[in-house]
């Protein structure tokens, strides 16, 4: 006998899962990009060079780098929700700390703990994003997660020059110290690693899942670690090449206009704000394009590698003109454009590790990762001293352009389209071209 339809709505518990993930991503790059920030004032109080200041940049990825395998197996081991709670209370104490730093040492040494702090943050982030939400809208909820983060990157600047305006720049950390212990309360009591667990789930809810088995963490199971590294190898060099451009936009941008033209720091944070905004744009679109190039063609490789050459070939076109011209309005633009089309690539990419691998997301999220994390050791270092030695502040893009161009290259090899799990239940498998006439591939992305 056929079951009537069902009378419930949506209790868009989804939804509020998206927001907390969106708060995450705002508060992790606030944290990380207020240092940048408040660059100016805090190397003129400390004494620090550009080479010692790229130095203490450089701090975070050491332990950031670390920590993104290690948050990836313990957020598929012991979910989500412990990791997160974890990490983000390692992260509240490094930030505050990082207020009350008194010389090069001190400060090193809080961008060493943010870095334990936050290396856990997206593997877990990915973990939870595999269970919550299904394979055709991975890449915008991923997008609209990291636009988040560029939304703090943009907030940053003119907040921090606010505060050391009228306060102090020491302040700015111990405030958003208390942003992120006010997020890991909510966290703590709203979010479930399993979504059928969730008090307020309904059967419409439910309905918009992933198939529960074909997303189960592996748990104690054996990792295969060299199969998964093997496959995720690409997108882990693709992924460093694109953030060496991005580390030099999230640690030298600020300085770029400060020193570069002269600007004082009110002026420098406002056309920082300006660009940064620019990739808030950028990972919302970049994850709907890529959603939509899956719908429409059925094809992992173009919704996926396509995008991703795409983006990384637009920034260095936008890269042109900042490197061979003085004309402000013209480099703010050009920067506004590069980043943008940067963060057109984090949807896309973000996506991959659940596409590969979702039974160990989180693993091979925090591989993925580990790639972001080794440029933002080298870039910062490399910057600095190419500014100390030749006092150019457009130099560096050039660098930054040469890998851009070698990471499009390397997309072929990335392949989303062969997981190294069976076939999702209920879901199309990797291995085949997606089929957007099924069933579930016929919600339209915005009903999320």
């Amino acid at each position: 006998m056929t079951q009537p339809p069902t009378t419930e709505r949506r209790t868009h518990v989804q939804h509020s899962v998206l927001v907390m993930l969106c708060a995450m991503s705002f508060i992790l790059y606030l944290d990380r990009v207020n240092l940048a920030a408040a660059a100016g004032p805090i190397k003129a109080e400390l004494g620090l060079s550009n080479t010692t200041l790229g130095f203490a940049f450089s701090a975070f990825g050491y332990t950031y780098a670390i920590f993104q395998i290690v948050g990836g197996l313990l957020a598929d081991r012991m979910g989500a929700k412990k990791t997160l709670l974890i990490c983000g209370s390692i992260w509240v104490v490094a930030t505050v700390a990082t207020g009350f730093v008194g010389g090069l040492a001190s400060l090193f040494a809080a961008r060493l703990l943010l870095g334990i702090g936050e290396g856990a943050a997206l593997p877990a982030q990915a973990r939870a994003i595999t269970n919550w939400f299904q394979m055709k809208d991975r890449g915008f909820v991923q997008g609209i997660a990291h636009s988040s983060s560029r939304l703090g990157n943009a907030v940053a600047p003119p907040l921090v020059a606010l505060l050391a305006t009228l306060y102090s720049w020491r302040l700015s950390f111990v405030i958003v110290g208390a942003f992120t212990a006010v997020w890991i309360v909510v966290w703590a009591i709203h979010f479930k690693d399993d979504p059928r667990e969730h008090r307020r789930m309904n059967a419409v809810e439910l309905d918009r899942l992933p198939d529960a088995a074909s997303v189960a963490p592996a748990g104690r199971e054996a990792t295969p670690w060299g199969r998964v590294l093997r496959r995720m190898a690409p997108s882990i060099f693709v992924y460093f090449c694109q953030v060496w451009s991005n580390t030099l936009f999230f640690s030298w941008v600020p300085l770029f206009f400060l020193h570069g033209y002269g600007l004082n720091l009110r002026e420098s944070a406002m056309f920082s704000s300006g660009v940064f905004l620019a990739g808030v744009v950028g990972d919302v679109l970049g994850g709907l394009l890529s959603d939509q190039v899956l719908r429409r063609t059925g094809s992992l490789k173009l919704a996926r590698q396509g995008v991703i050459a795409f983006s990384l070939l637009g920034a260095f076109a936008f890269m042109i003109p900042v490197m061979i011209s003085r004309d402000l309005t013209v480099v703010t633009l050009c920067l506004s454009g590069a980043f943008f089309m940067l963060e057109l690539t984090i949807g896309p990419i973000w996506a991959v590790p659940m596409d590969i691998a979702p039974r160990l997301a989180g693993t091979a999220s925090g591989m993925l990762n580990t790639g972001a994390a080794l440029a933002t050791i080298i870039s910062p270092v490399v910057f600095g001293t190419i500014i100390d030695l030749t006092d150019n502040w457009s130099l560096p893009f050039v660098g930054s352009g040469i890998f851009l161009v070698i990471g499009a290259l390397a997309t072929v090899k990335i392949r989303p389209d062969r997981s190294i799990d069976p076939a999702p239940v209920g879901e199309p498998a990797n291995s085949r071209r997606y089929s957007s006439a099924s069933p579930k591939a016929s919600s339209v992305i915005t009903k999320i």
